[in-house]
């Protein structure tokens, strides 16, 4: 089995040998301390039996972890300069299959279906790129791939708007997009000067455990986020001025102010006071409204 590369100075051996030069652009920041890899693993809750999706595994630190602990993992990576290096670190490890190409573009049902067995419920880890986390957790949260929890590092900001509820500066229509499928948990903070490149902020670790069914149950789903995202538009507008200036017209106030009044909503509230179960009400209110009009 190859050495484990869980360390400042294996990692920069590793890219000194193969010449490798990080690309910013790609937020790549390697992992370079055994005891939180081992954390994020112990998330995870992975069994012999375990399938597991890693996205972005970079010089393999995590890989080599995950390997030793489930039963497949299939790595993804968008930096087809890496294989040299994966070749090296993931030598002897026969239960990794490393694919290169952008997630986001990727039939990941289609991945899947070739590399587990039917109906195996997948577990995902990885240490996301900063720059495409919420992109990344949205296809994962709304593909068909059959997700049962999701274990991931990401910027520290990011996770505390994944776990916000009403009220908090940070909750947002991405906590209310992620809490209405899956149930959030942070883990754990992580101090950048456990990377290699240190990034410029701080991370964390946070669990998804994706739900069963939906958090609430809506008549229109795609109506529904479009109501969070207005009402969030311009977060220091009450709630009817930002449905009046980014969802309906502005000669459309008084059917606000009915729809509003009728599920027993402040119109003077901020889209940020409001529970996930308060937009759904209301979504569905504005949807009659808008059917009995049509």
């Amino acid at each position: 089995m190859t050495k484990r590369i869980s360390s400042p100075k294996v990692t920069n051996d590793v890219i000194r040998q193969h010449k490798f030069t990080l690309k910013k652009s790609l937020g790549q920041n390697f992992l370079v301390d055994e005891n939180i890899l081992r954390k994020i693993v112990e998330a995870a809750g992975l069994t012999e039996e375990s399938h597991v999706l890693e996205i972005g595994p970079g010089a393999g630190a995590l890989t080599q972890f995950l390997a030793e602990s489930a039963r497949r993992v299939i790595a993804i990576e968008i930096d087809q300069r890496l294989e040299p290096i994966l070749n090296e670190t993931l030598q002897g490890y026969e239960n990794v299959s490393v694919r290169f190409g952008d997630v986001l573009k990727m039939d990941l049902q289609q991945v899947i279906t070739e590399e587990c067995p039917p109906d195996v419920p997948i577990t995902v880890v990885a240490n996301l790129p900063y720059y495409v986390t919420t992109p990344i957790l949205m296809k994962l949260l709304t593909g068909d791939v059959p997700i049962q929890t999701i274990v991931v590092m990401v910027q520290k900001e990011v996770a505390g708007r994944l776990g916000a509820v009403p009220g908090e500066k940070s909750y947002g229509s991405l906590s209310i997009a992620v809490q209405y499928m899956a149930d959030p948990e942070i883990i754990m903070t992580v101090p950048k000067t456990v990377f290699v490149p240190q990034p410029n902020v701080d991370s964390a670790v946070i669990r998804l455990n994706v739900r069963p069914d939906k958090k609430v149950e809506v008549a229109d789903e795609a109506f529904f986020f479009r109501l969070v995202r207005a009402s969030f538009a311009q977060r220091r507008k009450t709630l009817v001025n930002n449905l009046m200036n980014n969802l309906f017209s502005k000669d459309k106030k008084d059917e606000i102010l009915a729809v509003l009044n009728a599920v027993g909503i402040d119109p003077g509230r901020r889209g940020e006071t409001l529970t996930i179960h308060e937009f759904a009400k209301l979504s569905d209110h504005f949807q009659n409204l808008i059917n009995e009009q049509e």
